[in-house]
């Protein structure tokens, strides 16, 4: 005998509206330019405009630490 699925309504966990899509990457996106422009400003030399782009890659990390250690300080 084999077992028979019944229809059910769709699965609800998985379904999303259209809205408010994208939107956490456009303001990455713009802090990421924003910092590599800022980090590529200060740096003194190749490897130090290097290390400005890995920081820009990472930015929000940097943003939150500074945001925690004000808060706790």
């Amino acid at each position: 005998m084999t077992e028979q699925k019944t229809a059910t309504a769709p699965d609800r966990r998985y379904r999303r509206s259209a809205t408010g899509r994208g939107g956490g990457g456009a303001v990455y996106g713009l802090g990421f330019i924003g910092a590599l422009v800022y980090y590529i400003q200060q740096a003194g030399g190749f490897w130090v405009g290097v290390l400005g782009v890995l920081k820009a890659l990472v930015w929000p990390a940097f943003l939150v630490y500074d945001v925690l250690k004000h808060l706790a300080g």
